[in-house]
């Protein structure tokens, strides 16, 4: 089976590249993906630039209606959504259906679409003068997503953007095309006009020709911070709008007066949901204190011995694969490259043996949880971004030493604090200098009436995703200022700044 784009309102062929889609849970691949070249990416551009006329004549009302109908459609064919996500990204059912929910989410926001847009008025701002903003859409927009979200990312994207009055090209990572094709489906099936929403398969020379085409006027990106940081420069260089979200090494701080057990819990949760795969996973735990250590480190080798990994699709199991044998043979290279380095392995998630129905050794990605203690900022698996089922234990002494060591990383992603005491969270999340920030919450994600995002090298740009920023990302503000004089009125020139 060949997996082609979504182009026009239809599926559609184009590029005569393709490469496998593997299921990482066996190593197997029953079908390819076509990847575009520049002239199929050209013409989906060429769709979305078609549609954009009308539907940025098209009331907001209308607009968020669909939206609705969207959201309905999605909440319905649920499963056969998450089915899709855990047969090419490996994650369990239950992640990948709390992933879809939150992309709903953002679906229900874009719905409140007439209230965003409707701008700002002021009567009387001057002698029979009136003023008001108008927030309009700037035209075709892209949108460049990661493969560890397929779901819940691009809705961060195309809904707010096309609810606002733009169109779309949509480029999803190739290792996971079925389920964003699947809703884009289903968006059609909504009302979306042909031409709004598209979707193109593809790797570099996809993302280049969305870069330097003149016609695309936005790009939002989430991924890597080597490539946030080219497809923010590039973009920018071609006087285009962008956003671009990059890596994270996000830290955990509990302090000794802390719920232990409910902070072992949580950050089990935070270190090993997705098999670690997320931008706001937590890697490392900074332990204030030798006794805190030593009791986080007793519960988590608790837990860690209690977890279940084997494929997405047993609802008995806790964690999946990692996604591609590549990325597998990453991740276990950093466990390597930390015992060298001289951190302490409690558990070796290299020793996990998975097998199939059959009793066989499986041959699909896995590794099993893995934990190291005295992490020290001097090591790569402290600095580097994993993106794996790897936990770091680091030991202070004190709470601002450990809030040194996450104002001095080059990330500032996300970041938690674990404690019973009031001033030192409030003077943790106000000084600390990282995006988004938790106490008592080991993943502080926004919800879709906020924003996602952020600082340092986590991002560029001057715009979060979804919520309020969404809006200001995909428009453009316009004021109006309006005088209609009586025929009684005298006409003289002023050389004068007018003032009220």
């Amino acid at each position: 089976m060949t997996i082609v784009h979504w182009i026009n309102g239809e599926a559609a062929s184009g590029g005569a590249r393709s490469q496998p889609v593997f299921d990482p849970a066996t190593g197997q691949s029953r079908q390819e993906v076509q990847l575009a070249d520049r002239a199929t990416v050209e013409r989906a551009i060429a769709a979305a630039e078609r549609a954009y006329p009308a539907w940025r004549d098209t009331p907001p009302l209308k607009r968020a209606r669909i939206m609705l109908k969207l959201k309905t459609l999605l909440e319905q064919h649920a499963d056969a959504i998450c089915r899709l996500i855990t047969a090419e990204h490996g994650k369990v059912h239950g992640d990948a259906m709390g992933e879809l929910q939150r992309g709903i989410e953002n679906i229900e926001y874009a719905g409140y679409a007439p209230e965003l847009l409707k701008g700002e008025h002021g009567k009387d701002a001057g002698p029979g003068i009136d003023s008001w903003s108008e927030f309009q859409p700037l035209g075709v927009a892209a949108g460049i997503t990661p493969f560890n979200f397929p779901a819940m990312v691009p809705l961060w994207m195309w809904p707010m953007a096309v609810v606002c009055g733009n169109t779309f090209v949509l480029k999803p990572s190739e290792r996971v095309p079925s389920s964003t094709l699947y809703i884009a489906r289903l968006a059609s099936e909504a009302g979306l006009p042909p031409g709004v929403l598209n979707v193109v398969n593809g790797d570099r020379e996809a993302v280049e020709t969305l870069l330097h085409d003149d016609r695309v006027k936005a790009v939002s990106f989430v991924g890597s911070t080597p490539v946030a940081e080219h497809v923010y420069h590039t973009g920018c260089g071609q006087n285009k709008r962008v956003q671009a979200l990059g890596g994270a090494k996000n830290h955990a701080v509990v302090l000794p007066d802390a719920d232990i057990a409910g902070a072992v819990s949580a950050l089990m949760g935070a270190a090993f949901g997705s098999c670690g795969q997320r931008c706001m996973a937590i890697p490392l735990v900074v332990a204030v204190g030798d006794d805190t250590a030593e009791a986080l480190i007793a519960g988590l080798r608790r837990q860690m011995a209690a977890m279940r990994v084997g494929p997405g699709n047993d609802g008995g199991n806790d964690m999946g694969p990692l996604v591609t044998l590549q990325h597998y043979q990453k991740v276990k290279g950093y466990i390597d490259r930390g015992v060298a380095e001289g951190a302490a392995l409690l558990v070796d998630g290299r020793e996990l043996q998975v097998r199939d129905a059959d009793g066989r050794p499986s041959a699909g990605y896995f590794l099993g949880p893995t934990l190291f203690d005295r992490v020290t900022p001097d090591m790569r698996i402290y600095r580097e971004e994993i993106f794996g089922p790897v936990l770091g234990v680091v030991r202070v002494n004190r709470l601002q030493e450990a809030m040194d060591l996450i104002d001095a990383h080059e990330y500032g992603n996300g970041t938690c604090l674990f404690t019973r005491d009031g001033a030192a969270a409030r003077h943790f999340s106000s000084r600390i200098q990282v995006g988004m920030v938790g106490i008592n919450v080991a993943l502080p994600v926004p919800v879709a009436y906020h924003s996602f995002g952020g600082w340092k090298r986590s991002l560029f740009g001057d715009l979060h995703a979804y919520g309020p920023d969404a809006v200001r990302f995909y428009t453009k503000r316009k004021t109006i200022t309006q005088r209609w004089p009586s025929s009684g009125d005298a006409r003289h020139a002023s050389f004068s700044f007018p003032s009220g």
